[in-house]
């Protein structure tokens, strides 16, 4: 009997799809962005340069202050791909171009100041090597190692530049301030996970770490890896009509990732350690800008690092790609704790981007930010009670003139229009309370209806040309918008409508809506581009994932209609030992039961049941190498490591009943 591979193997490329990993390298093909900013984008831009000071130089300062050296070419893979580009954005020079908002502009040519740069006495960072930053700061006996980006070819790149320029000292401890991988997940390049354990290196992550790293985006990660490669723009070109920036830093590198489990965690306010001979002051932040987060002061160099809860940007509240909603009162509050606990700072660093220097300076900027989020949350708030709802508050909302100034909470990332809808879904959820949306047609079934009423679609395309030159993108995309679902094949509709989602990206000052504007705009001319994951460049990291993760995952990839009236057990058993730093897969014998009731999958972790109608028992290598679709069940049966039991028939028809997620599921066109 043949017994497949689950079919829902590609749940588990979940961290590396949602990182923008997924499909295309920097030196993969990709379709050019068509159109010229028209003249009324052009005049936009410009009435949007001459209402900002973008010749104020103090960021500008900052973001070249104490530079030593800057890498030249680019970071290979072991097959000659491009990893990683040092000069992917040369062209971020001079004047804007009338193709991208002058705002945006000013702060992607700022995060192309790539190199290694001194931060103050035994501080120093490494930026441009990938979305977020590396920090060393000088121990007794080598380098604390602050957050080694998110693949090992990248974090290894820029430790050995480092070590060109500084010395060839060790690591010496690793902090990981927070969950999100471009954080943690190259960690593999600077130190191996058996020199971490043979020297007992010092790994420091706040609580909850682990787990949050390696299961937060299991089991929606084929969703949310498909639209982290609009939100980063991993198809378009790095080129004035496409991508310039990602917000946070450039992008997010490609190539393998990996982790390491921490052995020494943050649970508290404040909580001091000493690493290598050095103090430091940890501020547990859990729930701000990631599940488990952590900040730190150093006190006897006064320096204080805000990870990710402080950048040169308004974050994200809700990320377009897809995430749980962020507590904004929460988040402001961690700031506003820093403000009183470490307020003598006189150098701030963070995860991304450039550092502050000077106290009033830092105070300055940790009340813009500690501000822009609590001002967010609370109008919004105001305006719910208001009976107000998302789409009118996201209109109406702005920042007072004092937060406007600010270039460190304008909408480079996240924005005011969708941090604001995120707090009113963080205390309504998704109904607005009319009843008229309760039950809504769906997308396909209500365009139809639409196009139709408004007497086909060649009336609803010369209605949007004309709005077109007048420059009304938003209501040309109303419009397209329906005759596009009602009528997929529709050319003259989805050109129009990529022309109109090209000038909305031309003006916007947010990287990362400028990157799903044009990046749907490519898919409607060019079809879905790109390649699929490859989960096995994340075997490192998922091998730490709790097996109860994927088990969910593989509870939400059950087809309920297979499964009706099915009544399936099965006992699944790890065999092997963990290592005594922690395991995800259990202890010897470690045993799920896996039962099917009701079209609904179910499991629990409880000795094998005795009326099981099959078994599995294997190892946790080859368990990961099923899941990432390395191997099926087929090419393991000759394996010594693998027992089989009860019937290979329910067997197969469990395995049948499970699905694969499509890994390019249509975004702009009907799925």
């Amino acid at each position: 009997m043949i017994i497949p591979a689950p079919r829902c193997a590609l749940h588990v490329a979940a961290a590396l799809l949602v990182a923008g990993l997924a499909g295309c390298g920097n030196d993969a093909p990709v379709a050019e962005p068509s159109g010229d900013a028209t003249a009324i984008t052009v005049a936009a831009n410009a009435a949007y340069a001459n209402a900002l000071d973008l010749a104020d130089p103090r960021d500008a300062e900052n973001a070249v202050r104490g530079f030593i050296a800057r890498p030249q070419g680019k970071v290979l893979g072991e097959d000659g791909s491009v990893l990683w580009d040092y000069d992917r954005f040369a062209f971020l020079q001079g004047e804007a171009p009338p193709s991208v908002n002058p705002s945006l502009w000013r702060h992607a040519a700022l995060n192309n100041n790539t190199g290694l740069y001194q931060v103050g006495e035994g501080i120093y960072q490494l930026r441009g090597f990938d979305l977020a930053n590396i920090t060393l700061i000088e121990g007794d006996t080598g380098w604390i190692l602050v957050d080694p980006l998110t693949t090992r070819e990248t974090s290894a790149a820029a430790l050995a530049f480092a070590r060109k320029h500084l010395g060839d000292k060790p690591i010496s401890a690793i902090i990981f301030t927070h969950s999100h991988i471009d954080h943690f997940g190259g960690v593999l390049g600077v130190v191996s996970r058996e020199e971490a354990v043979s020297r007992n290196l010092p790994i420091v992550a706040p609580e909850g770490f682990l787990e949050e790293a390696t299961s937060e985006n299991i089991l929606v990660g084929p969703a949310m890896g498909r639209r982290s490669i609009y939100q980063f723009g991993n198809s378009l070109p790095a080129t004035v009509t496409g991508n310039v920036d990602a917000g946070l830093g450039q992008g997010v590198a490609m190539g393998t990732v990996g982790i390491l489990p921490p052995t020494l965690v943050i649970d508290r306010t404040p909580q001091e350690e000493v690493l290598d001979g050095v103090r430091f002051i940890f501020q547990n932040a859990a729930g701000s800008e990631a599940p488990a987060e952590l900040a730190f002061y150093l006190p006897d160099l006064k320096a204080y690092c805000g990870a990710e809860i402080m950048v040169p940007t308004l974050h994200n509240l809700y990320t377009l790609r897809g995430a749980k909603v962020r507590d904004a009162l929460r988040w402001s509050g961690y700031i506003d704790e820093a403000l009183v606990r470490f307020g003598d700072a006189e150098i701030f660093f963070a995860s991304h981007m450039w550092p502050v220097w000077g106290k009033a300076n830092i105070s300055y900027y940790m009340k813009q930010q500690r501000d822009a989020y609590k001002f967010i949350h609370d109008q919004t708030v105001k305006m719910i009670n208001a009976g107000m709802k998302p789409d009118e508050i996201a209109e109406q909302i702005r920042f007072p003139e004092s937060l406007q100034d600010g270039f460190s909470v304008h909408g480079y990332y996240g924005t005011l229009k969708h941090d604001a809808r995120a707090v009113y879904q963080f205390y309504m959820g998704w109904f607005d309370g009319n009843p008229a949306n309760l039950d809504r047609l769906p997308r396909v079934d209500a365009a139809r209806r639409y196009v139709d009423l408004m007497g086909g679609s060649a009336n609803v395309v010369a209605s949007a040309r004309s709005a077109f030159e007048r420059g009304e993108y938003r209501w040309v995309a109303e419009l397209l918008n329906h005759v596009v679902f009602a009528e997929p094949e529709n050319r003259e509709a989805r050109t129009l409508l990529a022309s109109a989602h090209d000038q909305m990206g031309y003006m916007a000052e947010s990287a990362i809506w400028r990157n799903f504007y044009l990046t749907g705009a490519q898919e409607l001319r060019s079809g879905i581009t790109g390649e699929g994951p490859n989960p096995a460049a994340a075997i490192q990291m998922l091998e730490w994932a709790p097996v109860e993760s994927f088990l969910e995952a593989w509870a939400a990839a059950l087809d309920a209609d297979r499964a009706a009236g099915k009544d399936l057990k099965l006992n699944l058993t790890f065999t092997d030992v963990v290592d005594e730093a922690g395991g995800a897969l259990g202890a010897p014998g470690t045993n799920y039961v896996l039962w099917i009731e009701n079209s609904v999958l179910h499991f629990r972790r409880a000795p094998p049941a005795a009326d099981a109608n099959a078994g599995l028992a294997l190892p946790k290598e080859l368990f990961l190498k099923v899941l990432i679709g390395q191997a099926g069940i087929t090419d393991l049966l000759g394996d010594s490591g693998l027992t089989m039991t009860g019937s290979k028939l329910d067997l197969v028809s469990f395995f049948r009943m499970l699905e694969k997620p499509p890994a390019k599921f249509p975004i702009v066109t009907p799925s």
